[in-house]
């Protein structure tokens, strides 16, 4: 695919060039669902394109119930916001726990066990406020329920997909789970054709220009339901071929000339990389082999120009954080400049002062 299309617009659409937007909960309604695995690289998925954000004002979004995490998708924890989390869950969740029904036997995970965690659970949280995860598995072994190994982990999963729980506040170091009809105001049920056009209506508004295949890939969905929501919003959307692949869009795509040198910190699993089955535009297969894992998904990259450059990490101090990038190729003086600027932005976040280790 042409780099030159698809990286610019891209991150036009993932907006992290452009307008911003006002708040947390604009991003991720934008989005759908923001992936949301690294709760501390997460918030700063959702800073980096709010206008103004800061860590304490992603959380304070969090706190407010403007905004979960739970698993709508490919088993894998994102941010949904209040209005939306009920139907995106939905969608998913038989497929989902279908697809898991060997794991779950191996844990020794049966409906009887289910019926008594569910209970346990209910009554843990009937007063509505959170619950740390520890205090929670207490509940739950105290109602004879093992979250020994992975059980634990998995007995809450459960219960997100069926519409439970779901995660809310840090408490300290701590998640918590809530009770998702205590913490959430009431929504509107959505059939499933509607939700079906709905949620491929955000992704390609909010990831275009995508591929099928990727919507496949992001949405967990079965491919004939993934391509069903697709047909349900073709009308509103644009397309343009590249090569052999027909991508698809929210029009108008932006016309002026992205500047240069820009760059990037982005965190671990950002929706710019995540959330396509095809990479290469972004990020070279052949930068793999240049991480200890194999797979530059396993890190937080940075990008320049849109691309990945290599990647980074953070360390914090008392008063500063230490970005230290590695890069995957040479810079010049402008990039590693817009680079030391994006850094500072990841400073500005968190509230700390920022030192860069020196380029190589």
């Amino acid at each position: 695919m042409s780099h030159s299309f698809l990286v610019p617009h891209r991150l036009y659409t993932q907006r992290l060039l452009g307008p911003h937007f006002p708040d947390p909960t604009a991003a991720v309604a934008h989005f759908g669902a923001v992936q949301g695995q690294d709760y501390l690289y997460s918030l700063w998925a959702l800073g980096l394109r709010v206008e103004g954000a800061t860590e304490a004002s992603v959380e304070q979004a969090i706190a407010d119930r403007q905004l979960v995490r739970t698993w709508p998708m490919r088993t894998t924890l994102h941010y949904v916001t209040a209005a939306d989390a009920r139907w995106i869950v939905k969608l998913n969740a038989q497929r989902t726990l279908h697809r898991a029904a060997r794991r779950l036997r191996e844990l020794e995970l049966d409906e009887e066990t289910f019926t008594r965690s569910r209970r346990a659970i209910e009554a843990a949280l009937a007063g509505g406020a959170p619950l740390t995860r520890p205090a929670l598995y207490a509940a739950l072994e105290a109602a004879g329920v093992s979250t020994a190994g992975q059980r634990g982990y998995y007995l809450m999963w459960y219960h997100a997909n069926e519409g439970l729980i779901a995660i809310g506040p840090r408490q300290g170091k701590q998640q918590t789970v809530v009770l998702l009809d205590a913490w959430l105001p009431p929504t509107s049920e959505k059939g499933r054709d509607e939700a079906l056009a709905e949620l491929a209506w955000r992704y390609f508004s909010s990831h275009g220009p995508a591929t099928v295949k990727d919507y496949i890939w992001w949405s967990g969905l079965a491919a004939a339901e993934a391509r069903a929501g697709l047909e349900m919003v073709k009308a509103r959307l644009a397309s343009e071929t590249v090569g052999k692949e027909a991508l698809w869009f929210a029009p108008p795509l932006i016309t002026a000339e992205m500047g240069s040198p820009t760059a990037h910190l982005l965190p671990y699993l950002d929706e710019y990389i995540v959330a396509y089955r095809d990479r290469e535009a972004v990020q070279p297969a052949t930068y793999n082999a240049l991480v200890d894992s194999g797979n530059i998904i396993f890190h937080a990259p940075f990008l320049v120009d849109g691309r990945v450059a290599g990647i980074w990490s953070r360390k914090i101090k008392k008063d500063a954080v230490v970005v230290a990038p590695t890069l995957f190729r040479a810079l010049s003086g402008e990039e590693w400049a817009a680079v030391v600027a994006a850094a500072d932005r990841f400073g500005h976040f968190l509230g700390l002062a920022t030192e860069v280790t020196s380029a190589p």
